[in-house]
């Protein structure tokens, strides 16, 4: 939920009978499971607010004190709001004014969270900086103060908080913006917010639905896989597209390599008569295409076929509006961050953020848009889901090429570009971990294999 968002649901929960005070106990006792784990009986300090996040904090304290934790308070300011000042006075440990000498195993950062209007103070900043630096493991009370909830956005200098803890709901700063870094991992506490029907959602583990008793390579995705002039881009989707459940993969494609492997199909055939088979069920276009007019020239032929189609790479850099039909065939486009921005110029998208950016441009485009990054979401239908951050393994050339295979098999398999899109989201981190550390492209293309099958 955006902020405004939690805050309806809060007052909903409230109107129905539910005491704000009770609300803070569930957050506060919450949050104090998550602490008392992490600190395993070491010393604790918990940086309270003014207001109802340091209500939160002042809770913590006392929960985590009535266990025997040791647990102190900072509180640069005291108590303001109502609820508040009842859970400081909640609160019968230490209770400091500074942070000066103080050290420990777990800081927890309670000053401010989603409740904060205005940019941090340079001091408030560097008392949380201070903090953190002293202590092993950091941990933030719904966001880390200084964070818009919203957007993400947040000052410079803010540590990188171990653990983040959302209340109620999950905001969109727990998975997006540029101060996703700070935000460490993410766990969510409930207090008993129901499911308002947001059109923002965090994607979970999918499941991937495997071949039925009668399946045959057409049944389940003949998927083709339109190369260019850089080959071996396009041949590394199509290795991907195998492994991630397409049952036939065609390489269509004017060039060959030395990396061909016996057991892909290689098209090329006049690229018109190639897609005139009826049997294809999902087309990928992109990588390795070039930006040439050979290359403008195949991504018409490839949109006119009238198939579901995956766009990535020098496609997304070709596409224009015009281009597209109305009503046409399950589309997805994978822009990274560069690419995003060119298609926001081409589609006349003027937004601030990235959630904003890609829900504009899937409605102008009519299409799935799956924006890459640290911070993944995709924007389809109306809806935007969030993905949890993958390994930062995934930071190597080729990677988005695989990612694009995988989305074509998805894609010829459930014909529906979003969901499609979420299943090699899924894929793709999953592979990652299997290829461990410092893999390349071509190895994580092979770890396709081993992922799928934690998926069936």
């Amino acid at each position: 939920m955006t902020t405004s968002q939690m805050r309806e649901a809060e007052a909903a929960l409230i109107d129905s009978g539910v005491e704000e005070w009770e609300l803070m106990q569930r957050a506060g006792r919450g949050a104090a499971e998550w602490i008392a784990r992490l600190g395993a009986g070491n010393q604790v300090t918990i940086l309270c607010g003014p207001g109802n996040n340091g209500g939160d904090g002042y809770v913590a304290a006392a929960a985590l004190h009535a266990r025997g934790v040791p647990v102190r308070v900072v509180a640069p300011i005291p108590p303001k709001s109502e609820q508040a000042r009842r859970a400081a006075d909640g609160f019968h440990g230490d209770v400091y004014e500074n942070a000066d000498g103080l050290s420990g195993m777990v800081f927890v950062d309670a000053l401010f969270g989603i409740g904060l209007s205005r940019p941090l103070t340079d001091e408030h900043r560097e008392l949380i900086a201070q903090l953190s630096a002293s202590h092993r493991l950091s941990v933030a009370l719904d966001v880390p103060s200084g964070i818009d909830a919203d957007s993400g956005a947040g000052p410079e200098g803010l540590p990188d908080f171990d653990l983040t803890l959302a209340f109620g709901a999950w905001k969109p700063a727990h998975f997006s913006g540029p101060s996703l870094k700070a935000v460490g991992a993410a766990r969510l506490v409930e207090i008993g917010v129901p499911d308002r029907d947001t059109a923002m959602h965090l994607d979970t583990t999918s499941r991937i639905r495997a071949p039925e008793f009668a399946a045959h390579k057409y049944s389940r995705g003949l998927v083709a896989v339109v190369g260019g002039a850089m080959p071996g881009a396009s041949l590394l989707s199509s290795r991907a597209c195998a492994l991630a459940g397409a049952g036939y993969v065609k390489w269509m494609s004017e060039h060959d390599h030395p990396g061909h492997p016996p057991d892909l199909v290689k098209d090329d055939s006049a690229l018109d008569q190639a897609l005139s088979d009826e049997r294809i069920s999902a087309l990928l276009i992109g990588p390795g295409l070039g930006r040439d007019d050979t290359a403008r020239a195949r991504l018409k032929a490839v949109l006119a076929a009238g198939k579901p189609v995956v766009l990535d790479a020098d496609a997304l850099h070709l596409l224009q509006p015009a281009m597209l039909a109305e009503d046409g065939p399950p589309m997805l486009l994978t822009p990274h961050e560069g690419e995003l921005s060119r298609l926001c110029e081409a589609f006349g998208v003027e937004e601030d953020t990235k959630r904003a950016r890609a829900q504009a441009l899937s409605s102008k485009a009519g299409c799935a848009v799956l924006a890459k990054g640290a911070d993944t979401l995709l924007a389809s239908g109306g809806v935007v889901r969030f993905f949890p951050p993958a390994s930062r393994w995934l930071s190597v050339a080729g990677s988005g090429d695989v990612l694009a295979g995988i989305a074509a098999a998805r894609l010829g398999v459930t014909q529906d570009a979003g969901q499609a899109a979420c299943e090699a989201v899924q894929l793709h981190g999953r592979a990652a971990r299997y290829a461990g550390k410092g893999f390349t492209a071509a190895m994580l293309a092979e770890a396709v294999h081993p992922a799928l099958a934690d998926f069936l």
